[in-house]
């Protein structure tokens, strides 16, 4: 028996430590949802702009590459690990950039995922470029898969064409990049904003939904599936980003402060749209709760 890194008192979330491919194989538990934001090898010892000082792009040893090969096997064996979690109508997203997306494109196909959507997340405040000598790079890609090729998958598609003006989402997101309040229980150097992650939960998931992330960082899936009322595990290796995680589950056990984050998040036409239409969704959970 596998015993948690956390579990929160209303056992909605939930953090193990340690490497996604080796705990993965040791419980039974099939997700509605992964997403993942695995290494983007980009850990090159070049230099980027944040907040107007001259920074190194390196975030730690886990992000360095080792050449092509061991980028293709790293996510050909973490995609195969949870690819046997997900159930056979459940989806995937995958964040990235060109330093690995096109890995996990090729991986996903040869391992029998249908690619669903490729979504361009169009950063509407990027840092500029340093070096002056290409474009500024203000985009992340994010792939969307199912399972099964002949499996329906879900998506709410009215709740997605409500938020872009009563027509139909496209595949560019244009949202923001992470806000000084997501960062309130530290920081973590690849953290994605909780507006991209709640649209993601909302798109493809039903209330209670268990949701999925091998790569946790600082939680913010899990951080969007609770206050979406989906449920959550994470996986990560590192304790100083697990901290970071369990300490934002239990900062938004505080209604107050889960209200006033779910007003904040970016991505719909109101500060009481989200809030709204939770609470118009089914109150019923449907998948059983995690047996670890």
């Amino acid at each position: 028996m596998i015993k948690p890194y956390f579990k929160s008192e209303d056992k909605n979330f939930y953090l193990l430590q340690g490497d996604c491919m080796k705990l993965l194989p040791q419980f039974e538990h099939k997700f509605d949802m992964v997403f993942a934001d695995p290494p983007y090898f980009l850990s090159n010892n070049g230099l980027s702009i944040q907040n107007g000082q001259i920074v190194s792009v390196n975030k730690g040893t886990w992000d360095k590459s080792e050449g092509f090969d061991f980028i293709n096997d790293f996510n050909r064996n973490w995609l195969k690990q949870v690819r046997e979690k997900l159930k056979d109508n459940g989806t995937i997203w995958i964040s990235g950039t060109y330093h690995n997306i096109f890995s996990v494109g090729q991986l996903l196909q040869e391992l029998d995922f249908k690619i669903l959507n490729v979504i361009t997340w169009e950063k509407n405040n990027p840092p500029p470029n340093f070096s002056c000598r290409f474009f500024t790079h203000s985009a992340e890609l994010i792939i969307w898969a199912r399972k099964k090729e002949k499996v329906p998958h879900y998506y709410n598609y009215e709740l997605m064409k409500q938020l872009n003006g009563d027509k139909q989402m496209k595949d560019v997101w244009k949202l923001p990049a992470i806000a000084k309040w997501e960062k309130s229980c530290g920081k973590h150097p690849t953290q994605k904003p909780l507006s991209v992650l709640t649209r993601i939960i909302l798109s493809s998931t039903k209330p209670g939904a268990w949701i999925l992330d091998p790569f946790a960082g600082s939680s913010t899936t899990g951080i969007a599936a609770n206050l979406a009322n989906r449920r959550y595990l994470g996986i990560d290796m590192e304790t100083e980003f697990l901290e970071i995680s369990k300490n934002r589950k239990l900062e938004i056990e505080n209604p107050t402060i889960a209200a006033t984050y779910k007003q904040k998040i970016n991505g719909f036409n109101d500060k009481k749209e989200l809030s709204l239409f939770l609470a118009n969704e089914p109150s019923e959970l449907y998948s059983p709760e995690l047996e670890l």
